[in-house]
Formats: C-alpha cells, sequence, structure tokens
C-alpha cells in the first residue's frame, strides 16, 4: 500500500473557513512504526503511533481506530497497521467539521478533499454534528461541543447530537469525567469569543446542573427589573460573560463573571427579587466550584474576590476613606494593583452585561478607584518604617492610618462631584 500524508482535522476546517490555524495534524496511512522510524522520525507517547518529524518536529499520527474497552471511561483500544484507512480514521473524531482531511503531495501542495461524513455541508450550514455513534465513549465531546459553540455563536448543534449528549449524562456517562479535562475544555471556552454559547450547550444538555450546580441553580432566579431589566439572574450572568470577553479580559476575570453573582442562587425567596448578602453568600459556593473542577488557584482567587467586592467597587460614592483602605487590603491591592484593576474591569462587565440602559452606563467610580490607588502607591512609607522599627507591630496600624489620611481629602473632592451611583 501507498504510504500517503493528510493534514486533518482542525488546520482543514480552518482554512475552509478562512481563518488561520495554529496547528496542523498529519495523518500518515499506509506506513508502519519501523517505516516512520526509517524514515528519521522520533517516536512521542505510549498510548498512540505518534512521531516527530526529523526536521520540523511536527506531529505525525498513524491512521488509526480506536474502541472503547471497560465499563464507563476507562479508555481506548487503539489499532493501528497500513491497512487502516483515511476514512477509517476520520471516524473516530467528534464532529463532521473536523473529520476531513487533504493530501499533502509531493511538491508540498494539497489535494482534493477528503469529506466522507459531511463535514463541509454542515460547515456551510454552521451545524455542530457528530461523526458517528461512537461519539458517546468519550464524553470529553460533549465540551468540545460547547466550546465550539462558544468560537462560533451562530453554528446550532444538530438535535441528533444534542440528544445524544442528553442522553449521554442522562446515563451517567459523564459522571466519570476528570475534572482536570472539565477544567480544560471550559478555560478554553472561556477565551473563546461567545462564552456564553458554551454555557448554554452545557445547561441543554444537562451537564452544568451535575458538573456546575451552582451555576445552574441562578437561571430562573428573578432580580430587580430597575437595576436588572433582564430579570433573569443566569441570562445576566451570560451577558456579563460575553461583555469580559468584548473587553478582552482575561481567563481570571472570565471565570470571575461566570461566578461572581453564585450567591443568588441561595437567596431566600422571601425577598426575592432583592438579593441582600448574595456577595457573602457567593463566596463558599465560589470556593466549593473551583475545588470540585480544580479550578487554578489564581483563577479561584480572583473569583472569591470580585464575588465578594463587586458591589462595594460601585459604592465608593459612599464610602470612607478607611473602608477603602480595607477593600485595598481585602483584594491585595497594593500588592497585586494590576489584579486589582482587572477586578475593576470585571464589574464594568457587569455594570454593562444588562439590558435596557446598562450598556451605555458611565462607570465613573472605574477612575475613582484608580486615583486613590494611586494616590496610596505614591505615599513615601520609608520615613514611618523607619521611625517605628523598634516597634515593628504596630507598624500596621500607623501605615492604614496614614494612608486614610492620605486618600481622605481626595476621595471627599471627588465624592463632591456630580458622581452617579450604578447599583447592582
Amino acid at each position: 500500500m501507498k504510504q500517503t500524508v493528510h493534514h486533518v482535522g482542525g488546520a482543514v476546517r480552518d482554512a475552509l473557513l478562512g481563518q488561520p490555524s495554529n496547528d496542523i495534524d498529519y495523518v500518515v496511512v499506509g506506513s508502519t512504526p519501523l517505516a516512520m522510524l526509517a524514515d528519521g522520525f522520533t517516536p512521542v507517547g505510549k498510548d498512540f503511533p505518534v512521531f516527530l518529524h526529523p526536521r520540523t518536529h511536527a506531529e505525525y499520527a498513524l491512521a488509526r481506530t480506536e474502541r472503547k474497552v471497560g465499563q464507563g471511561y476507562t479508555g481506548f483500544a487503539v489499532h493501528y497497521a497500513p491497512d487502516v484507512t483515511l476514512v477509517e480514521d476520520l471516524a473516530r473524531r467528534d464532529l463532521t467539521i473536523n473529520a476531513m482531511a487533504r493530501e499533502l503531495l509531493d511538491d508540498g501542495s494539497l489535494g482534493e478533499l477528503t469529506d466522507p461524513y459531511g463535514g463541509l455541508a454542515d460547515l456551510q450550514n454552521k451545524i455542530l454534528r457528530h461523526v458517528s455513534p461512537a461519539f458517546v465513549e468519550d464524553p470529553v465531546r460533549i465540551l468540545r461541543v460547547a466550546r465550539f459553540a462558544a468560537r462560533w455563536a451562530d453554528f446550532t448543534v444538530a438535535p441528533e447530537t444534542m440528544t445524544l449528549m442528553q442522553n449521554m449524562v442522562a446515563q451517567g456517562e459523564t459522571a466519570a469525567l476528570v475534572p482536570e479535562r472539565i477544567w480544560q475544555e471550559l478555560s478554553r471556552g472561556l477565551m473563546e469569543t461567545t462564552p456564553s454559547r458554551m454555557i448554554e450547550v452545557l445547561r441543554e444538555c444537562g451537564l452544568l446542573a451535575q458538573w456546575l450546580p451552582e451555576v445552574d441553580a441562578l437561571f430562573g432566579v428573578p432580580q430587580r427589573a430597575d437595576y436588572h431589566p433582564e430579570i433573569d439572574t443566569g441570562v445576566h450572568v451570560l451577558m456579563v460573560l460575553d461583555k469580559s470577553a468584548a473587553l478582552g479580559l482575561s481567563l481570571e476575570a472570565r471565570y470571575g463573571a461566570l461566578c461572581h453573582d453564585l450567591g443568588k442562587g441561595n437567596t431566600p425567596a422571601d425577598i426575592l427579587p432583592r438579593h441582600l448578602g448574595h456577595e457573602q453568600r457567593g463566596v463558599p459556593l465560589t470556593d466549593a466550584l473551583s475545588k470540585r473542577l480544580k479550578v487554578p488557584r489564581d483563577c479561584n482567587e480572583f473569583a472569591q474576590k470580585l464575588a465578594r467586592d463587586h458591589t462595594m467597587f460601585y459604592y465608593l460614592p459612599e464610602l470612607t476613606a478607611s473602608t477603602v483602605m480595607d477593600v485595598f487590603k481585602r483584594c491585595d491591592a497594593l500588592r497585586r494593583p494590576e489584579r486589582f484593576i482587572e477586578l475593576l474591569r470585571a464589574t464594568q462587565a457587569d455594570t454593562w452585561g444588562r439590558g435596557g440602559k446598562f450598556p451605555t452606563m458611565p462607570t465613573p467610580w472605574f477612575e475613582g478607584w484608580q486615583m486613590l490607588l494611586a494616590a496610596v502607591q505614591s505615599m513615601d512609607v520609608a520615613p514611618i518604617v523607619a521611625r517605628f522599627e523598634s516597634e515593628p507591630a504596630k507598624i500596621p496600624e500607623v501605615l492604614f492610618q496614614k494612608r486614610c489620611e492620605t486618600i481622605a481629602p481626595l476621595l471627599q473632592t471627588w465624592q463632591n462631584q456630580d458622581v452617579l451611583r450604578n447599583n447592582t
């Protein structure tokens, strides 16, 4: 059998979309590990026949088939041999739009499109559709579908694929997912253009309720219409999430946007649609979600700080200097000012991620907090430290007081301006 090399998967898909692709996956048909070694390729990994090109170090995989083994999500039996065809290799892929290939010709050009499962038509019709019933063998594919929905917000999940995903969740196939894999796909989806679509897909198939119940609980929870014309808390969170993406915020901030109102999910029914104390209630819920998904510490810490203090940022027109300094201390603003600014930007996303007039609402507190932080940062604290060198226990208290005295007149001047308070 003649050996052939093919571009497969995302690179082919992205080229058809006219989009750049970061990675090119190569599949080699009609070869063996010994033949690859003879050509100078270096083997990598133990489970799959993957080799590094001797010059480019790109990964080349032998065409293979996969079969689920054991009960539940326990792994795959991999078969690779010279007689495994390209069509058989493409059949193991998740979505039709990822199951296309083009042969790499001897002159470096690409041959005709190989599209055995209708990927091009689904790409043109903007449909995310599974290739075969083997989709169920890897529940991580549900998260990949949701992530692709976040990348291309105008794509829809094929009804039969959504039904398949719902059945996988209902039958417990997703209960054994590894938290690290969930977070890997979730974090990538949060960094896509429209992360709300990922959450919507996960909610529709039931995976959100299973693995992120704190987020799922927000849907259907009412808020005051004068502050939240969209009313539904879950809808608000999705709007904030997309606004954080539009603002180009970090992964930490986008995860914070997802978690910032978790405390509204357990507001006592008798005080709805008000949500008094939701900030503090949201902190342990955020921590519980983060620990379940093994979220990185920086993301968890950011999300907890945003949940606790996002409403405090709005209240700057009413705060005292000592309260401002308390916020700086809680947020570790003097040691990590860049993270504090990102907390403020995430709170802007919270302001603008609503209906009605809010998407164009001014946020004067954003500049106000930065002005006060800059004033504290510019203080020369060396004389104070030197003065109390023999009594170091007094230094934090004295510094706190001096900083309050420094920002108090600045805060008063700012508050006397025509500043409108934006409520949550």
